[in-house]
């Protein structure tokens, strides 16, 4: 079993309390838009750490993350991309992508908007945490924490962060 956390869409801001929510998982995503590496390296030194660059990223970032992670952890095929739409719609390209790599798991961020839902069509399980970052438009910080056992995923948590 793994428990992971999950975050997206930082902007350059970690919130003091990611550490306090994350201090009992195994790794921590993240889906895109860290912002800066100063982030990153501070996320990387507290658990292992799993990210994709995102649109704001620089170069410094993008050589560093892929645009696309595809992995298998706990027998849950995990498919991550900042931006990839929802069931119903995806991102140009994401479907075909979806198709070919087949997750039961596929986590993007970009809308700054939580989602999590099914897509029964490609049996798989849809994840945005939304944004834990103060650049955009949502109001409320948000993070997930779940867990991956022997191909199910449970658990799920959504944390709003304080102000």
């Amino acid at each position: 079993m793994k428990k992971i956390g999950l975050m997206s869409d930082t902007h350059s801001y970690l919130h003091p309390d990611v550490f306090r929510y994350f201090d009992k998982v195994d790794e921590i995503w993240h889906a895109g838009d860290l912002g800066n590496t100063e982030l990153a390296d501070k996320l990387e030194a507290f658990k292992p750490f799993r990210a994709v660059y995102g649109n704001i990223d620089g170069a410094d970032l993008r050589v560093r993350y892929p645009l696309n992670l595809h992995f298998e952890l706990e027998q849950v095929k995990v498919y991550i991309t900042h931006i990839g739409g929802y069931p119903g719609k995806y991102a140009p390209g994401i479907k075909d992508e979806l198709l070919k790599s087949a997750p039961k798991l596929f986590i993007c961020g970009h809308s700054h908007i939580l989602k999590v839902m099914p897509d029964p069509a490609l049996q798989l399980l849809h994840i945005n945490p939304g944004a834990s970052g103060i650049q955009g438009w949502h109001k409320v910080k948000t993070l997930l924490r779940f867990e991956l056992s022997e191909g199910n995923i449970s658990q799920l948590e959504v944390i709003e962060l304080p102000k």
